[in-house]
């Protein structure tokens, strides 16, 4: 057993500073909704036995499901590394694309949920999303801050593994590379 070491001359100093006005908690007895009773002696309750039913010894709270971790720009969870550096470099096959130019947020949105949709729907992996740069806020465009949160949202999140800026002859910061998840062979 280790000996107990024995406090510098400035520590005790310092814990008598530090609890000088620390006081004790008074607990006060529990009080019953039937005092009197509490009063009388007698013989002392028993507990109810607690259910032994398997069911309800099992039984938990469902845990809710849990939500897929958030993307940012050429980072997801679940994307090898190799991949996401072929996609941030622009350098997988753009199989279709969508141009938001002219679109106010509610229809961009519409757009954008049908367009990557229909696209998972037929197999395609990597799609371009144009969102333009924007001019009305120093930060950029309402739809360039708006399409990576849609993304994120679902129905479209279960569909998106990643997305990145794309290159600057592809449309730059105004323009996302998206990779949309594989689509499995369903069983019948």
């Amino acid at each position: 057993m280790a000996e107990k070491r024995k406090p510098a001359p400035g520590e005790s100093a310092l814990w008598r500073a530090v609890t000088r006005d620390v006081r004790p908690i008074k607990r006060e007895p529990a009080v019953s909704a039937d005092a009197d009773e509490a009063e009388k002696p007698g013989p002392a309750r028993k507990k109810a036995p607690a259910p032994t039913t398997p069911a309800a010894s099992v039984r938990k709270a469902a845990a809710p499901p849990r939500a897929a971790p958030a993307i940012t720009h050429g980072r997801a969870a679940g994307v090898d590394r190799r991949t996401l550096d072929r996609l941030r470099r622009g350098q997988l096959a753009i199989e279709a694309e969508i141009d938001l130019h002219g679109h106010y947020r509610e229809s961009a949105h519409r757009a954008l949920s049908a367009f990557i949709l229909g696209q998972a729907e037929t197999g395609r992996r990597c799609v371009r999303v144009v969102t333009g740069t924007g001019f009305t806020r120093e930060g950029g465009g309402v739809l360039r801050d708006a399409v990576p949160r849609w993304l994120n949202e679902a129905p479209l999140r279960e569909h998106v593994l990643a997305f990145s800026h794309a290159r600057p002859d592809d449309g730059g910061a105004g323009a996302l590379y998206v990779l949309l998840r594989r689509r499995r062979a369903r069983r019948q």
